[in-house]
């Protein structure tokens, strides 16, 4: 019999501190050996893949997701579900995905909102899956119940500074770190100051100014830099570990990059939005700029795409997410059409169903920029999601014995250039914000615990939905509190 289920072989295997001619032996759907090139027999294996020229990391972790969420505020409904989300997902290389259950401000428990989720994505997954649990009603039941979610196999959680369904005062917030401290929770912060974006919304509204190129004005900058400051500081008060989600702003970025110098476990993650689009893309004829509606907005141009770029570099961003919150355009229901009526015949920014899809073209995007070393690429797209939200190394690894045989193999450099189009995409969604986007790299093969899911040339999907697998998760691998005691009020 052969001792091995998979050989890959050829390739240059890449991780996030080392690149190396090696091939990979799969056994059981684990790393079961790395080897230098040519040591092990295809004589070895039931199947082989020659990767002969190719890059081959491990599987994408796309840590922020949106997928069959039910509406919280507005008509907006997500488009995809957990099939045709994690399907999209694997078509683009990623192999693990991080959703949200949701928690509505009318609901206090937050198990019961886990449960419903797990309902939605059973049995319906392409990619393996986990959650973080959105906490919009931090009241004493969600609070009780941070340590049955990490009995649960949860270990982070999001909460919001901004939207009026989903906003959490300081007080709630002081009380979420303080019980996610105890816990050893990640906790997610959507940093926008919301009364500073609600008053210029209304000095917008003052003057009829309505057009979707009015939702960047209605996030000014401002609002991102002052609730990322203010974040961290509470953040630094309790002693505890925080991400900051889809960054936009440089400005906001440099306050992160001053607290990881003072060694605060304060980390950040941006999206490709964010250095790919800009606010002219909203400011398109007729109702054409809602295709990219998300917030923060994209924002400048040049000049704030290299501060996110220098942010990626750097290390001041951890992670490199989708942001994938996907709703079809064409659709005057639950897309982003709902909001043209008589009254407002190009909508009105304010209601616009926010976020735009994203996770089938997240690596793709990133890989063609060529402005990450490799090994920085695996780290910012997989290995540091992975470390931080409780899943390394059985996710965003190549190690022998503890990694899941989770690979993304790329082209050969030399793959012919091509012209991004919707068309191509897996999602459940009309259009893609990235259409005419030159694409340089997409992934050859997806393979998730050692089976073929995606084989760009022959056929594209291989596995039915449900091979995905839940994932519990443990706590984050990532340097926590600076201090291991137990938080003391009487030392402030």
């Amino acid at each position: 019999m052969a001792e091995y289920d998979l050989l890959v072989l050829n390739g240059v295997a890449i991780t996030h501190n080392e690149t190396n001619e090696y091939d990979i032996a799969v056994k059981d759907g684990k790393i079961a050996k790395l080897v230098r090139r040519g040591e092990i027999s295809i004589s070895q294996a039931k199947k082989t893949i020659d990767a002969e020229g190719a890059m081959v990391m491990p599987g994408g972790v796309d840590a922020h997701v949106h997928l069959d969420e039910p509406p919280l505020f507005g008509k907006g409904s997500t488009a995809d579900n957990y099939e045709t989300g994690t399907r999209s997902a694997i078509a683009g290389g990623t192999t693990t995905v991080i959703t949200f259950a949701p928690q509505n401000k009318a609901e206090p428990s937050l198990l019961k909102c886990l449960a419903a989720t797990h309902a939605r994505a059973d049995n319906n997954c392409y990619s393996d899956y986990s959650f973080h649990l959105i906490c919009s009603n931090a009241g004493p039941l969600a609070i009780s119940e941070f340590a049955a979610l990490r009995e649960a196999g949860i270990s982070s959680l999001k909460i919001y500074m901004t939207y009026e369904a989903l906003q959490l005062q300081d007080s709630e917030v002081l009380d979420v770190l303080f019980e996610a401290r105890k816990q050893k929770i990640v906790t997610m912060i959507h940093a926008e100051n919301g009364a500073i974006i609600d008053w210029t919304i209304k000095k917008l509204e003052e003057k009829e100014l309505f057009a979707p190129k009015y939702h960047v004005n209605s996030h000014p900058p401002v609002a991102e830099i002052e609730a990322t400051y203010r974040a961290i500081s509470l953040s630094e008060f309790i002693d505890v570990p925080i991400l900051i989600v889809h960054v936009s702003s440089p400005s906001a970025a440099k306050h992160i990059s001053d607290a990881q110098k003072k060694n605060l476990p304060v980390y950040a993650e941006t999206c490709p939005q964010y250095f790919t689009l800009t606010r002219k893309d909203l400011d398109k004829p007729g109702f054409e700029g809602a295709k990219c509606v998300c917030s923060p907005p994209p924002r400048e141009g040049v000049q704030d795409h290299e501060g996110i770029w220098k942010g990626l570099e750097d290390g001041t961003f951890t992670i490199l997410s989708s942001d994938h919150c996907p709703f079809i355009f064409d659709n005057t229901e639950t897309g982003k059409s709902s909001v043209i009526t008589k009254e407002y015949p190009v909508g009105h920014f304010k209601y616009i169903p926010n976020g735009c899809p994203g996770v089938e073209t997240r690596l793709a995007l990133a890989m063609s920029a060529k402005r990450l070393t490799m090994e920085r690429f695996v780290e910012v797209t997989s290995t540091n999601a992975a470390k931080l939200y409780g899943l390394y190394p059985k996710k965003g690894g190549l190690v022998p014995g503890e990694s899941d045989a989770d690979l993304t193999i790329w082209y050969p450099e030399g793959m012919k250039e091509y012209q991004l189009n919707n068309e191509m995409l897996h999602h459940n969604v009309d259009y893609t914000p990235y259409e005419g986007q030159t694409i340089k790299q997409w992934p050859r093969y997806t393979i998730l615990r050692g089976e073929v899911v995606w084989d760009k040339d022959n056929g594209g999907i291989t596995k039915p939905k449900g091979y995905g697998k839940f994932l519990k998760r443990d706590t984050s691998s990532l340097a926590g509190p600076r201090n291991a005691e137990e938080w003391d009020v009487e030392k402030f």
